[in-house]
């Protein structure tokens, strides 16, 4: 379903929800990792060179991938946009000059003109680059491609240089971008779901031998502070902040933007949880850590949608199919085995009466596959598929 239907020909991840027909590099990191797990080599590299040709000005190795792309020409709402407003990035199809609106076009008899194509904003994200990075890396040891291996320790190196930094009393942090969320000197901005620990141990493991193998096992600990040490009531929020006070020590603090609510971010937390391995050493507290979450399932017999933090009060919405799949794996982790049967055949059901969209299929494609032991995560971070093993996922 995901390649069919949102996976073009060249490898591109296609959200045709928004106006302007967008690709994140987030999107193009998971149809790396879902391409890997199903063994379509022809997949990954179609969506690999589209990634870098389109986000990362051709060179993979050199530049981290923009996070956005798509229509230059309108606006989010489907406007069209003023010829300053329109560009093309470097290696992508686009129109030059002076834009016209189709209205205007049709009105005059001219040709409408055609649309233009880019980057719509340059900024990495750290999330899609750590999955890009990771998936990269497991390719090439499961494929035995040592080009895989050696783009992954590159996109690696540059998450360390360009999307991290050295917080007083944290230690080495993922930031999610290299730029915007340092608020003051005392202040950063953090996200819980850009960091799955599975994927933070296996870099930890897997580059012991570069120069950054220090910092990769700091970002381990950290990462593993910013997804148990933030959850009060046991709900992640989807942004949180980290603040300094006394000089080397700081404190996690809610998120005043977002109102440190936990919705579509934070609903990946819990999926990462769910597939950590069972022999994982983190495995244990960090289920623990969301057992209010569960309960809530239990009692109502779907996910909230948004929650607050900081009371545990959830909204007045259910959550949708993704959600209901994202949280199946964790689920069947706890050894509620009913809840995440339900859970899955909830996901099933909305899916049917309402075709799922980009994310919403995307966390299904994550959370079923688990369910169906299509790929399990080991206690060293490494993905194996089921086409590498008889072995059926240990849940």
């Amino acid at each position: 379903m995901f390649k069919h239907d949102l996976l073009s020909a060249d490898g591109r991840v296609i959200d045709a929800s928004t106006p302007r027909q967008v690709t994140v590099s987030e999107g193009q990191s998971y149809a790396l990792f879902f391409a890997l797990v199903a063994n379509d080599r022809a997949s990954f590299d179609k969506i690999l060179a589209w990634t870098e040709n389109n986000l990362a000005q051709g060179d993979l190795a050199t530049h981290l991938p923009a996070w956005i792309w798509g229509r230059t020409d309108i606006g989010e709402d489907g406007a069209a946009l003023p010829a300053s407003g329109t560009f093309a990035a470097s290696g992508t199809s686009g129109a030059s000059g002076a834009s016209t609106s189709p209205a205007a076009s049709a009105a005059s008899g001219a040709p409408a003109p055609k649309p233009a194509w880019g980057v719509i904003d340059t900024s990495s994200a750290s999330d899609a680059d750590l999955w890009i990075a990771y998936s990269l890396l497991e390719a090439g040891r499961l494929w035995n491609v040592r080009r895989y291996t050696a783009l992954g320790m590159l996109v690696a190196r540059n998450v360390v240089r360009q999307e991290s930094a050295d917080l007083p009393g944290l230690g080495r942090t993922v930031l999610p971008g290299p730029a915007g969320f340092k608020l003051d000197k005392n202040t950063w901005r953090l996200n819980p779901s850009y960091v799955p620990l599975q994927l933070m141990r296996r870099f930890a493991l897997a580059l012991q031998q570069a120069p950054e193998a220090l910092e990769w096992r700091s970002l381990l600990a950290s990462s593993t502070k910013l997804v148990n040490d933030t959850a009060p009531h046991g709900y992640s929020p989807d942004w949180v902040v980290y603040r300094v006070q006394n000089g080397n020590k700081g404190a996690f603090a809610p998120d005043a933007q977002t109102h440190a609510e936990s919705a579509y971010n934070a609903i990946r937390v819990y999926l990462w949880a769910g597939m950590l391995a069972s022999d994982d050493p983190l495995r244990s507290a960090t289920l623990a850590t969301f057992a209010p979450l569960s309960a809530f399932v239990a009692a109502h017999g779907f996910p909230p949608e948004r929650v607050d933090t900081q009371s545990g009060a959830p909204g007045p919405n259910e959550g949708n199919g993704g959600f209901s799949a994202a949280l199946a794996p964790y689920l069947s982790a706890l050894g509620r085995t009913d809840l995440a049967d339900a859970q899955v055949a909830r996901s099933r059901t909305l899916a049917q009466k309402s075709p799922p969209g980009y994310y919403s299929s995307v966390l299904m494609l994550f959370g079923l596959g688990y369910m169906q032991g299509l790929y399990h995560f080991d206690a060293q971070g490494r993905v194996a598929p089921a086409w590498t093993t008889r072995c059926p996922a240990p849940r």
